[in-house]
């Protein structure tokens, strides 16, 4: 019962910051489990367990806020379920650590540029060229699979570094990652029934772990929307790009074994 009241406060706050900020649920939730020593494979597929509710939740949220730009959701939706199946079939077969450290440069990098932007006070513009939103979509949903959460901190961050409005971006990202947290915690069940995910713990290890992070993150994910819609531009802005800095530094001491 202790774990399970841990995990809820562990879902709450997490899904505050990735609702209000389209990012970070998924990292802090799969370090806590991986810190539990969960396996990653084990990780990736309780968290996204748990993601199919939440996500719903604050999709909801942003939807009825209107901080949703379909032009944006729905080509990132589909090419976000087409990543991540593949990164699900891929976790289960191998170690998703090897790819950590180019994810951690990459969020580091992103967080400084977005710095940069919100110091000049950039205007926003729309992701040029509009083709990228899938390629990138793609990537965003692998990285997600693999990585046990990185959709938020990989799409979301280009798209508000590329210029996009943050309100828009996040509510739009937020929304996609809804179809793209089905796909893969399909595509998890689907390894384990098939015998492709040999190595898999029984997922009824980790009930409790998982039930917390639902109800912590449903708690939180209703109020994602209204804070989106209400924070300034600017501050939305270095928001995303410190919290960008904060996830990457925090892997990065979890890599280099200083933590954890």
């Amino acid at each position: 019962m202790d774990t399970f009241f841990l995990f809820v406060l562990v879902g709450l706050l997490a899904q505050a910051v990735d609702g209000a900020l389209g990012m970070a649920y998924g990292v802090i939730s799969s370090s806590v489990l991986l810190a539990f020593g969960v396996p990653p494979a084990t990780a990736s597929a309780s968290v996204h367990g748990a993601e199919v509710f939440t996500t719903a939740a604050s999709a909801g949220s942003h939807i009825w806020h209107r901080n949703v730009d379909w032009r944006l959701c729905l080509p990132l939706a589909a090419a976000g379920v087409v990543g991540g199946v593949v990164g699900a079939y891929v976790l289960t077969g191998i170690d998703g650590q090897v790819i950590k450290p180019f994810i951690v440069a990459y969020l580091g990098l992103m967080g400084l540029y977005i710095l940069w932007r919100g110091w000049r006070n950039a205007p926003t513009r729309p992701l040029r060229p509009a083709w990228a939103i899938a390629p990138l979509g793609v990537v965003g949903g692998f990285l997600d699979a693999v990585g046990g959460g990185g959709w938020g901190p990989t799409v979301s961050s280009t798209l508000v570094g590329a210029g996009q409005e943050p309100r828009r971006a996040i509510g739009s990202v937020n929304t996609a990652e809804f179809f793209l947290t089905v796909a893969i915690s399909a595509t998890f069940v689907w390894s384990l029934v098939s015998g492709h995910w040999r190595d898999a713990e029984a997922i009824q290890n980790h009930a409790a772990a998982i039930g917390g992070l639902i109800v912590g993150g449903l708690i939180a994910a209703p109020f994602a929307g209204l804070i989106t819609k209400r924070a300034p531009r600017r501050a939305m802005t270095f928001a995303v790009g410190a919290l960008l800095i904060v996830l990457s530094l925090f892997q990065g001491v979890q890599l280099a074994g200083l933590l954890g």
